[in-house]
């Protein structure tokens, strides 16, 4: 199974626009927020450091997830939705075969969603990697819950 993403990206861009456009509306209209503090570089300081902070989550929550499934490997990838087509810079993408996987769980928090999965190495030992899924579709994470669940499945019987 193949999944991902790519439909966000527009949705991403219209968000950063709003805020890039939220930013020039507050730097126009600074005087209107006087009544926060009677030091006006306290006042810039605050509205500053709440736009950095949006901002900031924003780019936190905004990644590109692609999930495949088709073949002996998974393939598993997110990455940055800006920039991403020239730079690698938010880059993390996991290899395994599908006899690897032990163990999943996908994390619920207040604005951040996380697939983890736990992946057998070489030597026999468990590694822990998580994913960012947040802008991840409900459909499309059930879809991905169900092909991890056949492959955990299918990895617990036993041989003969």
């Amino acid at each position: 199974m193949r999944t991902n993403n790519s439909k966000v990206k527009n949705v991403i861009v219209s968000v950063y626009f709003v805020l890039i456009l939220f930013a020039i509306l507050l730097a126009t209209v600074f005087s209107a927020f006087s009544h926060l503090s009677p030091n006006p570089t306290l006042t810039f300081f605050i509205i500053a450091f709440s736009f950095i902070a949006l901002f900031l989550l924003v780019h936190r929550i905004s990644k590109y997830f692609e999930y495949d499934s088709d073949g002996v490997k998974v393939v598993i990838m997110n990455k940055g939705l800006l920039l991403s087509d020239h730079f690698n810079y938010r880059e993390h993408k996991v290899e395994f075969s599908k006899e690897n996987l032990v163990a999943y769980k996908f994390h619920n928090y207040l604005a951040y969603k996380t697939l983890t999965l736990y992946i057998k190495d070489r030597k026999g030992n468990k590694k822990k990697e998580s994913f960012n899924v947040t802008l991840v579709s409900k459909k499309k994470r059930k879809f991905i819950r169900q092909s991890l669940s056949k492959m955990i499945k299918l990895n617990r019987k036993p041989e003969l």
